[in-house]
Formats: C-alpha cells, sequence, structure tokens
C-alpha cells in the first residue's frame, strides 16, 4: 500500500525546499530560491566535464533537481528567471557569450532545449509534490520523464532549423546519451538521500 501511495497522482506532498525552509517557507524565502536557483541553473551551463564522446556540462542535471527540490510553481518560477536574464542578454547560456548572448542564442540550435528546461521542470516538480521524490525508482522514473521533455523539443527545433535531412538525433540525442544516464542516476539518488538526512535531522 505505501508504493501505491507513492505512486499517486492526486494527493499533494510537500516539497524538499519547504521542508527545509521551515516556517521561513514565506515570499522572502521563495524569491532567495528562485534567485538562488537561477545562479545555480548558470554556473551549472559553465561547468564543462571531460566525457565520451562530448563534454559534458550539468544544466540538466540542475534543471531536475531545481525542479523537483522546489516544486513546480517555483521550479517553473526559477527557470522563467533564468530564461528571462539570459534573453537580456547576460551571459548565463552554455557558451555565451563566445557565441551570440541574449534572443539571438535562444533562437540558435539549443532554444528548444531551453524550451524543454521551462516545462521539464514543471513536469518534475508536478510529481515531486505528489511524492514521486521519495525513494530511487520514482526518483528515477521522473528524471528520464523529465530528460526526455528537455531533448523533444530540443531535436525539434534543431530539425527545424538545420533541416530534417541532416543527422538531427544524432547531433542532438545520440552524443548526449551516456552522458544524462548519469545525470539521472546523480539526480535520483540526490533527492531520496537529501530526504533521509533532512528526516535524520528532524528526528521525523
Amino acid at each position: 500500500m505505501g508504493e501505491i501511495h507513492m505512486l499517486s497522482t492526486q494527493s499533494t506532498h510537500s516539497t524538499l525546499a519547504q521542508h527545509v525552509v521551515g516556517e521561513k517557507y514565506d515570499l522572502l524565502a521563495k524569491a532567495m530560491l528562485v534567485i538562488g536557483g537561477s545562479l545555480a541553473l548558470w554556473v551549472s551551463a559553465k561547468i564543462h566535464i571531460p566525457f565520451y564522446p562530448v563534454p559534458m556540462t550539468m544544466q540538466t542535471f540542475a534543471v531536475l533537481v531545481i525542479g523537483m527540490a522546489f516544486g513546480w510553481r517555483l521550479g517553473g518560477a526559477t527557470v522563467l528567471l533564468y530564461l528571462a536574464e539570459g534573453a537580456s542578454g547576460l551571459p548565463v547560456f552554455s557558451g555565451a557569450p563566445e557565441r551570440e548572448i541574449g534572443l539571438a542564442y535562444m533562437a540558435g540550435p539549443t532554444g528548444g532545449y531551453l524550451a524543454g528546461f521551462l516545462i521539464s521542470a514543471v513536469v518534475v516538480g508536478w510529481l515531486a509534490e505528489r511524492g514521486w521524490d521519495r525513494n530511487l525508482l520514482t526518483t528515477s522514473v521522473a528524471m528520464l520523464i523529465g530528460t526526455v521533455i528537455i531533448f523533444l523539443p530540443g531535436v525539434f527545433w534543431l530539425g527545424t532549423l538545420i533541416g530534417w535531412d541532416e543527422p538531427v538525433v544524432a547531433l542532438g540525442v545520440t552524443q548526449f546519451i551516456y552522458a544524462e544516464i548519469l545525470k539521472i542516476a546523480l539526480a535520483a539518488a540526490v533527492l531520496p538521500l537529501a530526504w533521509k538526512a533532512l528526516g535524520r535531522a528532524t528526528g521525523t
């Protein structure tokens, strides 16, 4: 019965952020989380880790963790703020300002992935509010769903720009598969471990 309750799409659970902040989870605390989350997305976009077959950034990992930890409203607001920062010309995106910045960057080949960030954060945040962030299995499924959501608009927009005669799937998905599997595994471990640590700290 516990597993059925865990997979419920009806009952709403508090998010990890709510538990960490506690009674001070007011408008100011939420604003601080959103701003801090947008800065974390900025930093994650600039991290380039040598990997096979292409270097790996930690941005999808950050999107998934923020979405699940904050819930769909704050997670969505965080990604929206990050996108607004990028649209205004701040060099928050991976490859900026070496490549274009602002709206020109967002209309480029990676624009679809940026849109996917927002949708993914909202969806995994909604799942977290239904308890999907409490154990490894359901968190893994949620993270997989969130990753697919990022890549679908990404590949669609890439194909629209460069043409479907090009190896769109290879360029937009295949070369990132191993890195995304690793990031899904890391993200899926972070949330349940954080809940366990919080439970030990609060004695619950």
